[in-house]
């Protein structure tokens, strides 16, 4: 592991690159932002998000995590705003192309991924929709708090379902398209950010193994639920994808 937790306080004081992250899962924006700090071999310490840190919250302003905080500057809690910050900090190896049409491409897949209505924000949809329905998907309790924060409806939750097949049959062709052109990346030949968010977003289906990643057996239970359309969707490219990110440029275990 190359970076470490500490308190709220302690972080405040240090100064540097701190970011506070959701413990306790594999949230997928969280270990999307410590993978392209891993990358860029940025020295950093971590806080577990704890809701009711009087202290953390008048620090970044912020209910959820993550939050990248460098120095004194303005936290940053959006995928785009820490990629950025995150490039800026440590320029090479850069997870952005410099060609602007692969540029945007990246920007595009990554909306797509990390945004709203995007992949990650449609699963808890899903999720939600099915633990509401008793059908799988997360527990009661945990539906209903998500249900608030990503404004759930039963007929979004209902639609959610096809959102994220399309967006995976998506993924799932882009990563095909490459690998017949040569390229085990989404974009051009070399590795960005793209390519970060799609291993990391994976564990909504498919969880690493426990030996990789400690999870609470209800949230694991979860994130595998699936219908119809998902598994037409899916398919083993997606997770060869997973695999040889984590085996080439992301840290095992997880920590949480």
């Amino acid at each position: 592991m190359t970076f470490g937790y500490v308190s709220v306080e302690e972080a405040i004081n240090r100064g540097g690159v701190r970011m506070v992250v959701v413990g306790g899962v594999p949230s997928p924006w969280g270990e999307a932002a410590k993978g392209i700090l891993h990358i860029k071999g940025l020295e950093w310490v971590a806080v577990r998000l704890a809701y009711d840190s009087e202290p953390r919250k008048e620090w970044t302003g912020q209910r959820n995590g993550p939050v990248l905080i460098y120095e004194n500057e303005r936290p940053r809690n959006g995928w785009a705003e820490i990629l950025l910050l995150s490039e800026r900090l440590a320029p090479t190896p850069s997870l952005l192309p410099a060609d602007p049409t692969e540029r945007a491409l990246v920007f595009g897949l990554a909306h797509e991924i990390c945004g709203e209505a995007g992949l990650g924000w449609s699963r808890r949809l899903q999720l939600v929709h099915s633990g509401l329905q008793n059908a799988g998907g997360f527990p009661e309790r945990v539906s209903e708090y998500l249900g608030k924060k990503y404004g759930y409806r039963p007929e979004a939750g209902a639609a959610a379902s096809a959102r994220v097949a399309e967006l995976v049959a998506m993924l799932v062709a882009r990563l095909k398209a490459q690998r017949q052109a040569g390229s085990p990346y989404y974009v051009g030949n070399s590795l960005t950010a793209a390519d970060v968010y799609s291993a990391t977003f994976a564990a909504m289906f498919d969880p690493l193994p426990p030996e990789q990643c400690e999870m609470d057996a209800a949230t694991r239970a979860a994130f595998v639920t699936r219908d119809a359309r998902l598994e037409a969707a899916l398919d083993t490219v997606l997770f060869e994808h997973r695999d040889m990110m984590y085996a080439q440029f992301l840290e095992l275990p997880l920590s949480l």
